[in-house]
Protein backbone atom coordinates (compact mmCIF):
# COMPACT_ATOMS: atom_id res chain seq x y z
CA UNK A 1 0.00 0.00 0.00
CA UNK A 2 2.80 2.38 0.90
CA UNK A 3 4.60 1.51 -2.36
CA UNK A 4 1.53 2.43 -4.41
CA UNK A 5 1.27 5.80 -2.57
CA UNK A 6 4.88 6.68 -3.33
CA UNK A 7 4.47 5.80 -7.00
CA UNK A 8 1.29 7.89 -7.21
CA UNK A 9 2.94 10.93 -5.65
CA UNK A 10 5.93 10.63 -7.97
CA UNK A 11 3.64 10.47 -10.98
CA UNK A 12 1.74 13.58 -9.84
CA UNK A 13 5.01 15.50 -9.37
CA UNK A 14 6.18 14.62 -12.85
CA UNK A 15 2.91 15.79 -14.31
CA UNK A 16 3.12 19.10 -12.39
CA UNK A 17 6.69 19.75 -13.51
CA UNK A 18 5.74 18.98 -17.05
CA UNK A 19 2.91 21.47 -16.92
CA UNK A 20 5.24 24.15 -15.50
CA UNK A 21 7.85 23.57 -18.15
CA UNK A 22 5.16 23.56 -20.76
CA UNK A 23 3.72 26.84 -19.52
CA UNK A 24 7.15 28.45 -19.42
CA UNK A 25 7.85 27.26 -22.94
CA UNK A 26 4.49 28.58 -24.13
CA UNK A 27 5.10 31.92 -22.35
CA UNK A 28 8.57 32.22 -23.83
CA UNK A 29 7.23 31.38 -27.27
CA UNK A 30 4.53 34.02 -26.87
CA UNK A 31 7.11 36.69 -25.94
CA UNK A 32 9.30 35.70 -28.85
CA UNK A 33 6.37 35.83 -31.23
CA UNK A 34 5.33 39.23 -29.84
CA UNK A 35 8.81 40.66 -30.34
CA UNK A 36 9.08 39.21 -33.83
CA UNK A 37 5.73 40.70 -34.71
CA UNK A 38 6.73 44.10 -33.29
CA UNK A 39 9.98 44.22 -35.21
CA UNK A 40 8.45 42.92 -38.43
CA UNK A 41 8.65 45.86 -40.83
CA UNK A 42 9.85 48.19 -38.06
CA UNK A 43 12.24 50.91 -39.27
CA UNK A 44 14.33 52.28 -36.38
CA UNK A 45 15.54 55.13 -38.58
CA UNK A 46 12.16 56.86 -38.35
CA UNK A 47 10.88 58.52 -35.23
CA UNK A 48 7.37 57.76 -33.92
CA UNK A 49 4.79 59.75 -35.82
CA UNK A 50 7.29 60.71 -38.48
CA UNK A 51 5.73 63.15 -40.89
CA UNK A 52 2.89 63.79 -38.49
CA UNK A 53 2.74 65.12 -34.95
CA UNK A 54 5.41 65.99 -32.42
CA UNK A 55 7.02 63.20 -30.41
CA UNK A 56 6.90 64.02 -26.70
CA UNK A 57 9.80 62.66 -24.66
CA UNK A 58 9.28 62.76 -20.90
CA UNK A 59 12.47 62.87 -18.86
CA UNK A 60 13.55 62.65 -15.25
CA UNK A 61 16.65 61.44 -13.43
CA UNK A 62 17.83 60.18 -10.09
CA UNK A 63 21.16 61.55 -8.85
CA UNK A 64 23.23 58.84 -7.18
CA UNK A 65 26.32 60.97 -6.57
CA UNK A 66 26.92 64.71 -6.86
CA UNK A 67 30.44 66.12 -6.74
CA UNK A 68 33.15 67.08 -6.64
CA UNK A 69 32.93 70.72 -7.72
CA UNK A 70 36.12 72.31 -9.09
CA UNK A 71 36.58 76.07 -8.63
CA UNK A 72 39.71 76.14 -10.78
CA UNK A 73 38.16 74.36 -13.78
CA UNK A 74 34.66 75.73 -13.05
CA UNK A 75 32.95 72.38 -13.51
CA UNK A 76 31.08 69.77 -11.49
CA UNK A 77 30.64 66.00 -11.77
CA UNK A 78 27.53 63.93 -11.14
CA UNK A 79 26.47 60.29 -11.49
CA UNK A 80 22.80 59.60 -12.27
CA UNK A 81 20.14 57.31 -13.70
CA UNK A 82 18.74 59.14 -16.72
CA UNK A 83 15.19 58.13 -17.68
CA UNK A 84 13.33 58.82 -20.94
CA UNK A 85 9.78 57.82 -21.82
CA UNK A 86 7.89 58.22 -25.09
CA UNK A 87 5.04 56.59 -27.02
CA UNK A 88 5.74 54.59 -30.18
CA UNK A 89 2.47 53.50 -31.82
CA UNK A 90 4.36 50.88 -33.83
CA UNK A 91 5.22 48.96 -30.63
CA UNK A 92 1.69 48.30 -29.42
CA UNK A 93 0.93 44.68 -28.61
CA UNK A 94 -1.73 42.48 -27.04
CA UNK A 95 -1.46 39.55 -24.71
CA UNK A 96 -1.30 38.46 -21.12
CA UNK A 97 1.94 40.35 -20.55
CA UNK A 98 1.45 44.01 -19.72
CA UNK A 99 5.12 45.02 -19.80
CA UNK A 100 7.94 43.59 -21.84
CA UNK A 101 11.09 43.76 -19.70
CA UNK A 102 14.03 43.65 -22.08
CA UNK A 103 17.78 44.13 -21.89
CA UNK A 104 20.08 46.53 -23.73
CA UNK A 105 20.24 44.37 -26.86
CA UNK A 106 16.78 45.51 -27.83
CA UNK A 107 17.82 49.18 -27.74
CA UNK A 108 19.67 49.03 -31.05
CA UNK A 109 16.65 47.55 -32.83
CA UNK A 110 14.16 50.35 -32.19
CA UNK A 111 14.18 54.13 -32.41
CA UNK A 112 15.54 56.07 -29.41
CA UNK A 113 15.91 59.85 -28.90
CA UNK A 114 19.28 61.35 -29.85
CA UNK A 115 19.58 63.12 -26.51
CA UNK A 116 22.84 64.86 -25.65
CA UNK A 117 24.01 67.18 -22.85
CA UNK A 118 24.78 70.60 -24.26
CA UNK A 119 27.07 71.96 -21.54
CA UNK A 120 28.88 68.73 -20.68
CA UNK A 121 32.64 68.54 -20.99
CA UNK A 122 32.78 64.78 -20.60
CA UNK A 123 30.06 62.12 -20.44
CA UNK A 124 30.47 58.42 -19.69
CA UNK A 125 27.91 55.65 -20.19
CA UNK A 126 28.67 52.80 -17.80
CA UNK A 127 29.27 49.43 -19.45
CA UNK A 128 30.52 47.22 -16.60
CA UNK A 129 29.85 44.41 -16.44
CA UNK A 130 27.30 44.94 -19.17
CA UNK A 131 25.83 48.19 -20.52
CA UNK A 132 23.86 49.71 -17.65
CA UNK A 133 20.63 50.19 -19.55
CA UNK A 134 17.02 49.34 -18.77
CA UNK A 135 14.43 48.94 -21.52
CA UNK A 136 10.70 48.27 -21.18
CA UNK A 137 7.72 48.33 -23.56
CA UNK A 138 4.11 48.69 -22.36
CA UNK A 139 1.07 47.37 -24.22
CA UNK A 140 0.02 50.86 -25.33
CA UNK A 141 3.39 51.40 -27.01
CA UNK A 142 4.95 53.45 -24.19
CA UNK A 143 8.73 52.94 -24.05
CA UNK A 144 10.85 53.40 -20.92
CA UNK A 145 14.58 53.78 -21.50
CA UNK A 146 16.95 54.22 -18.55
CA UNK A 147 20.73 54.44 -18.52
CA UNK A 148 23.43 55.19 -15.97
CA UNK A 149 25.65 58.17 -16.81
CA UNK A 150 28.55 60.11 -15.30
CA UNK A 151 28.68 63.70 -16.52
CA UNK A 152 31.21 66.47 -16.03
CA UNK A 153 29.53 69.77 -16.93
CA UNK A 154 30.67 73.36 -16.91
CA UNK A 155 29.47 75.65 -14.12
CA UNK A 156 29.98 79.40 -14.65
CA UNK A 157 31.07 80.93 -11.36
CA UNK A 158 31.26 84.48 -10.12
CA UNK A 159 33.74 84.63 -7.24
CA UNK A 160 33.09 88.23 -6.22
CA UNK A 161 31.68 87.11 -2.85
CA UNK A 162 34.19 84.29 -2.29
CA UNK A 163 34.19 82.52 0.17
CA UNK A 164 30.60 83.54 1.04
CA UNK A 165 29.50 82.83 -2.51
CA UNK A 166 26.80 80.66 -4.03
CA UNK A 167 26.57 79.27 -7.54
CA UNK A 168 23.87 77.96 -9.85
CA UNK A 169 25.29 75.10 -11.90
CA UNK A 170 23.14 74.24 -14.94
CA UNK A 171 22.66 70.97 -16.80
CA UNK A 172 21.15 71.35 -20.28
CA UNK A 173 20.07 68.49 -22.51
CA UNK A 174 17.99 68.05 -25.61
CA UNK A 175 17.88 66.53 -29.09
CA UNK A 176 20.90 66.91 -31.32
CA UNK A 177 19.16 66.62 -34.72
CA UNK A 178 15.41 66.94 -34.21
CA UNK A 179 13.92 70.42 -33.88
CA UNK A 180 11.14 71.39 -31.48
CA UNK A 181 8.57 70.79 -34.25
CA UNK A 182 9.61 67.11 -34.26
CA UNK A 183 10.62 66.29 -30.66
CA UNK A 184 9.51 68.13 -27.56
CA UNK A 185 11.13 67.33 -24.19
CA UNK A 186 9.06 67.65 -21.02
CA UNK A 187 9.52 66.79 -17.34
CA UNK A 188 7.94 63.42 -16.64
CA UNK A 189 7.10 64.03 -12.95
CA UNK A 190 6.48 67.76 -13.10
CA UNK A 191 8.84 70.70 -12.62
CA UNK A 192 9.68 69.76 -9.01
CA UNK A 193 9.85 65.98 -8.54
CA UNK A 194 11.55 65.11 -11.84
CA UNK A 195 15.03 65.43 -10.30
CA UNK A 196 15.74 63.43 -7.16
CA UNK A 197 18.88 64.24 -5.14
CA UNK A 198 19.03 62.27 -1.87
CA UNK A 199 21.20 63.88 0.79
CA UNK A 200 23.18 60.69 1.28
CA UNK A 201 24.33 60.90 -2.34
CA UNK A 202 26.01 64.27 -1.87
CA UNK A 203 29.82 63.99 -1.80
CA UNK A 204 30.61 67.69 -1.43
CA UNK A 205 33.31 68.95 0.93
CA UNK A 206 33.16 72.69 0.31
CA UNK A 207 29.54 73.15 -0.78
CA UNK A 208 25.97 72.52 0.31
CA UNK A 209 23.41 71.57 -2.34
CA UNK A 210 20.56 73.74 -1.11
CA UNK A 211 18.08 73.45 -3.99
CA UNK A 212 17.47 72.57 -7.61
CA UNK A 213 15.15 74.27 -10.07
CA UNK A 214 13.84 72.89 -13.38
CA UNK A 215 12.81 74.71 -16.52
CA UNK A 216 12.34 74.29 -20.27
CA UNK A 217 13.87 76.43 -23.00
CA UNK A 218 13.95 76.77 -26.77
CA UNK A 219 17.45 76.98 -28.21
CA UNK A 220 17.61 78.97 -31.42
CA UNK A 221 20.35 78.35 -33.96
CA UNK A 222 20.91 78.56 -37.70
CA UNK A 223 19.60 75.02 -38.18
CA UNK A 224 16.35 75.55 -36.30
CA UNK A 225 14.78 75.76 -32.87
CA UNK A 226 15.46 72.96 -30.40
CA UNK A 227 13.70 71.90 -27.21
CA UNK A 228 16.06 72.03 -24.23
CA UNK A 229 15.50 70.91 -20.64
CA UNK A 230 17.44 72.75 -17.94
CA UNK A 231 18.04 71.91 -14.29
CA UNK A 232 19.98 74.30 -12.05
CA UNK A 233 21.77 72.95 -8.98
CA UNK A 234 22.08 75.72 -6.41
CA UNK A 235 25.28 75.41 -4.37
CA UNK A 236 26.35 77.39 -1.30
CA UNK A 237 29.97 77.34 -0.16
CA UNK A 238 30.83 76.23 3.37
CA UNK A 239 32.72 78.91 5.27
CA UNK A 240 34.31 76.79 8.03
CA UNK A 241 37.48 75.81 6.17
CA UNK A 242 38.33 79.40 5.25
CA UNK A 243 37.61 80.66 8.77
CA UNK A 244 40.16 78.22 10.17
CA UNK A 245 42.78 78.48 7.45
CA UNK A 246 42.63 82.15 6.47
CA UNK A 247 40.39 84.54 8.41
CA UNK A 248 41.38 83.66 11.97
CA UNK A 249 45.16 83.65 11.18
CA UNK A 250 44.80 87.04 9.44
CA UNK A 251 42.98 88.53 12.44
CA UNK A 252 45.63 87.16 14.81
CA UNK A 253 48.45 88.67 12.73
CA UNK A 254 46.77 92.09 12.81
CA UNK A 255 46.32 91.84 16.59
CA UNK A 256 49.99 90.88 17.01
CA UNK A 257 51.06 93.85 14.90
CA UNK A 258 49.17 96.16 17.28
CA UNK A 259 50.94 94.70 20.34
CA UNK A 260 53.99 96.78 19.34
CA UNK A 261 52.10 99.93 20.42
CA UNK A 262 52.55 98.76 24.02
CA UNK A 263 56.31 98.25 23.70
CA UNK A 264 58.56 101.14 24.75
CA UNK A 265 59.64 103.26 21.82
CA UNK A 266 63.22 102.91 23.04
CA UNK A 267 63.12 99.16 22.23
CA UNK A 268 63.82 99.74 18.57
CA UNK A 269 64.98 96.21 17.62
CA UNK A 270 61.93 94.56 19.18
CA UNK A 271 59.40 96.82 17.46
CA UNK A 272 61.19 96.67 14.11
CA UNK A 273 61.33 92.86 14.12
CA UNK A 274 57.65 92.63 15.15
CA UNK A 275 56.57 94.93 12.31
CA UNK A 276 58.61 93.25 9.58
CA UNK A 277 57.63 89.73 10.74
CA UNK A 278 53.90 90.49 10.65
CA UNK A 279 54.22 92.03 7.17
CA UNK A 280 56.00 88.94 5.83
CA UNK A 281 53.46 86.63 7.50
CA UNK A 282 50.61 88.57 5.94
CA UNK A 283 52.23 88.25 2.51
CA UNK A 284 52.57 84.48 2.91
CA UNK A 285 48.94 84.07 3.99
CA UNK A 286 47.66 86.16 1.07
CA UNK A 287 49.59 84.04 -1.44
CA UNK A 288 48.42 80.72 0.01
CA UNK A 289 44.79 81.89 0.16
CA UNK A 290 44.58 82.28 -3.64
CA UNK A 291 46.26 79.03 -4.63
CA UNK A 292 42.95 77.14 -4.69
CA UNK A 293 41.22 79.74 -6.88
CA UNK A 294 41.35 80.45 -10.60
CA UNK A 295 43.28 83.53 -11.66
CA UNK A 296 40.31 85.88 -11.89
CA UNK A 297 40.83 89.51 -12.88
CA UNK A 298 38.65 90.98 -10.12
CA UNK A 299 38.90 91.23 -6.35
CA UNK A 300 36.99 88.75 -4.22
CA UNK A 301 35.62 89.29 -0.72
CA UNK A 302 38.67 87.50 0.70
CA UNK A 303 40.99 89.75 -1.33
CA UNK A 304 39.39 92.82 0.23
CA UNK A 305 39.79 91.36 3.71
CA UNK A 306 43.43 90.48 3.06
CA UNK A 307 44.14 93.94 1.64
CA UNK A 308 42.66 95.74 4.64
CA UNK A 309 44.52 93.47 7.06
CA UNK A 310 47.75 94.10 5.15
CA UNK A 311 47.07 97.84 5.37
CA UNK A 312 46.64 97.61 9.17
CA UNK A 313 49.89 95.65 9.54
CA UNK A 314 51.84 98.03 7.30
CA UNK A 315 50.32 101.02 9.15
CA UNK A 316 51.60 99.63 12.44
CA UNK A 317 55.13 99.57 11.01
CA UNK A 318 54.72 103.09 9.59
CA UNK A 319 53.39 104.25 12.96
CA UNK A 320 56.63 103.16 14.63
CA UNK A 321 58.61 105.02 11.97
CA UNK A 322 56.63 108.15 12.84
CA UNK A 323 57.26 107.59 16.57
CA UNK A 324 60.97 107.14 15.89
CA UNK A 325 61.13 110.29 13.76
CA UNK A 326 59.31 112.33 16.40
CA UNK A 327 61.72 111.10 19.06
CA UNK A 328 64.67 112.09 16.85
CA UNK A 329 63.28 115.61 16.48
CA UNK A 330 62.83 115.83 20.26
CA UNK A 331 66.42 114.71 20.79
CA UNK A 332 67.61 117.35 18.32
CA UNK A 333 65.64 120.07 20.12
CA UNK A 334 67.06 118.99 23.47
CA UNK A 335 70.58 119.15 22.06
CA UNK A 336 70.03 122.68 20.74
CA UNK A 337 68.66 123.76 24.10
CA UNK A 338 71.68 122.31 25.86
CA UNK A 339 74.07 124.13 23.53
CA UNK A 340 72.21 127.37 24.12
CA UNK A 341 72.38 126.88 27.90
CA UNK A 342 76.12 126.14 27.72
CA UNK A 343 76.62 129.28 25.67
CA UNK A 344 74.77 131.42 28.19
CA UNK A 345 76.76 129.92 31.05
CA UNK A 346 80.01 130.57 29.21
CA UNK A 347 79.07 134.20 28.52
CA UNK A 348 78.13 134.70 32.16
CA UNK A 349 81.44 133.25 33.29
CA UNK A 350 83.28 135.52 30.84
CA UNK A 351 81.54 138.62 32.20
CA UNK A 352 82.51 137.66 35.74
CA UNK A 353 86.12 137.27 34.77
CA UNK A 354 86.08 140.68 32.99
CA UNK A 355 85.07 142.34 36.22
CA UNK A 356 88.18 141.03 37.96
CA UNK A 357 91.20 143.35 37.66
CA UNK A 358 93.81 141.75 35.45
CA UNK A 359 96.61 143.04 33.29
CA UNK A 360 95.94 143.80 29.64
CA UNK A 361 97.82 140.84 28.18
CA UNK A 362 96.15 138.31 30.38
CA UNK A 363 92.71 139.85 29.75
CA UNK A 364 93.20 139.80 25.99
CA UNK A 365 94.40 136.20 25.94
CA UNK A 366 91.44 135.14 28.08
CA UNK A 367 88.99 136.92 25.75
CA UNK A 368 90.48 135.24 22.69
CA UNK A 369 90.27 131.85 24.38
CA UNK A 370 86.65 132.39 25.43
CA UNK A 371 85.74 133.62 21.96
CA UNK A 372 87.23 130.51 20.33
CA UNK A 373 85.46 128.24 22.83
CA UNK A 374 82.13 129.95 22.18
CA UNK A 375 82.54 129.63 18.40
CA UNK A 376 83.34 125.96 18.73
CA UNK A 377 80.25 125.44 20.90
CA UNK A 378 78.01 127.29 18.43
CA UNK A 379 78.90 124.98 15.56
CA UNK A 380 75.82 122.81 14.89
CA UNK A 381 76.77 119.15 14.92
CA UNK A 382 74.29 116.73 13.24
CA UNK A 383 72.39 114.71 15.85
CA UNK A 384 72.64 110.96 16.00
CA UNK A 385 69.59 108.96 14.86
CA UNK A 386 67.26 107.96 17.62
CA UNK A 387 67.97 104.24 17.13
CA UNK A 388 71.60 105.02 18.07
CA UNK A 389 70.69 107.37 20.90
CA UNK A 390 67.84 105.32 22.33
CA UNK A 391 68.95 101.76 21.65
CA UNK A 392 67.77 100.29 24.95
CA UNK A 393 64.89 100.47 27.34
CA UNK A 394 66.88 102.88 29.57
CA UNK A 395 67.50 106.00 27.47
CA UNK A 396 70.55 108.18 28.08
CA UNK A 397 68.28 111.23 27.82
CA UNK A 398 65.72 111.12 30.62
CA UNK A 399 63.48 113.67 28.88
CA UNK A 400 62.84 111.18 26.00
CA UNK A 401 61.62 108.41 28.29
CA UNK A 402 57.91 107.56 28.47
CA UNK A 403 55.12 106.80 26.02
CA UNK A 404 54.89 108.63 22.72
CA UNK A 405 51.65 110.55 22.09
CA UNK A 406 51.33 108.72 18.77
CA UNK A 407 51.42 105.38 20.58
CA UNK A 408 48.73 106.55 23.00
CA UNK A 409 46.36 107.38 20.15
CA UNK A 410 47.29 104.24 18.18
CA UNK A 411 46.44 101.96 21.13
CA UNK A 412 42.84 103.16 20.89
CA UNK A 413 42.28 104.06 17.24
CA UNK A 414 43.80 100.99 15.58
CA UNK A 415 41.75 98.34 17.51
CA UNK A 416 38.55 100.38 17.15
CA UNK A 417 39.06 100.84 13.41
CA UNK A 418 39.80 97.14 12.90
CA UNK A 419 36.76 96.09 14.97
CA UNK A 420 34.55 98.48 12.96
CA UNK A 421 35.88 97.06 9.68
CA UNK A 422 35.12 93.49 10.81
CA UNK A 423 31.61 94.47 11.88
CA UNK A 424 30.82 96.04 8.50
CA UNK A 425 32.53 93.26 6.52
CA UNK A 426 30.84 90.30 8.19
CA UNK A 427 27.45 91.98 8.41
CA UNK A 428 27.51 92.81 4.70
CA UNK A 429 28.59 89.44 3.36
CA UNK A 430 26.84 87.18 5.86
CA UNK A 431 23.56 89.06 5.39
CA UNK A 432 23.93 88.60 1.63
CA UNK A 433 24.71 84.91 2.16
CA UNK A 434 21.59 84.46 4.30
CA UNK A 435 19.41 86.16 1.69
CA UNK A 436 20.75 83.89 -1.08
CA UNK A 437 20.10 80.75 0.98
CA UNK A 438 16.52 81.86 1.72
CA UNK A 439 15.93 82.57 -1.98
CA UNK A 440 17.22 79.13 -2.99
CA UNK A 441 15.04 77.41 -0.40
CA UNK A 442 11.98 79.26 -1.69
CA UNK A 443 12.83 78.23 -5.24
CA UNK A 444 13.12 74.61 -4.13
CA UNK A 445 9.72 74.76 -2.46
Amino acid sequence: MAVHSVVLLTFICWISLGNVWGNEKIFSDNITQTLDRLLDGYDNRLRPGSGGGVTEVKTDFFVTSFGPVSDVDMEYTMDMFFRQMWVDERLKFEGNTEILKLNNRMVDKIWTPDTFFRNSKKSISHNMTTPNKLFRIMQNGTVLYTMRLTISAECPMSLVNFPMDGHSCPLRFGSYAYTSSEIMFTWGKGPIASVECPKESMSLLQYDLVAQTLSSEIFRSNTGHYSVQVVHFHLQRKLGYYLIQTYIPLIMVVVLSQVSFWINKESVPARTVAGITTVLTMTTLSISARQSLPKVAYATAMDWFISVCFAFVASALIEFAAVNYLATLQAYQLKKQKIKQDKLQMLAASDDEDSVSMDGGTRESLKRRNHSVCRSELVDTPPLPIFLQQGSAFPPVPQLAGTSPIDKYARILFPLAFALFNLIYWYTYLAKDTMERARDENLNI
